[in-house]
């Protein structure tokens, strides 16, 4: 289980290999993703909280990344943070989230990109339930849901 220590030293000291890579240029993302997609994964955007289609999703499967369907958190492990992202204590494999120092807005954040694709996630803030204490505040034009 990753604690924010492990984060930490992630953001700090490198990633953890991702087991394949998908590199695609600018024009293949925007030819793959919608306009809204394209801006948030691909560019770092965010949408406005409690207005993503995932926000209150309860059905069970995988979410996988956007761009490169990566599988990235199982819905066991989904939890209503309040905060009006879809909100997540643990990715499916230590080594499907890439982390990175955010330093935007005047602030000091750790940014969830996804480490196949490098496409942009959401934050990950030390704030989440026990056991691990941590919250995935992910986008949800950034991932989509495969339904079990």
């Amino acid at each position: 289980m990753l604690t924010w220590n492990d984060i930490i030293r992630f953001t700090n000291n490198g990633n953890p290999d991702p087991d394949r890579r998908v590199d695609k240029t600018e024009e293949e993302w925007k030819e793959l993703l919608t306009p809204e997609q394209f801006r948030i994964a691909r560019k770092k955007g965010t949408e406005p909280s409690f207005s993503g289609a995932l926000c209150n999703s309860h059905d069970p499967g995988i979410y996988r990344c956007i761009c490169c369907k990566t599988p990235l958190f199982d819905s066991t492990i989904k939890f209503e943070s309040g905060t009006g992202w879809p909100s997540f204590t643990q990715p499916i494999e230590e080594n499907a989230i890439k982390y990175t120092k955010d330093t935007s807005y005047g602030m000091i954040r750790v940014e969830a990109e996804c480490n196949v694709c490098d496409a942009h996630l959401g934050h990950i803030f030390p704030d989440g339930p026990a056991p691990s204490g941590l919250r995935y505040c992910i986008n949800s034009e950034s991932i989509e849901l495969q339904k079990q």
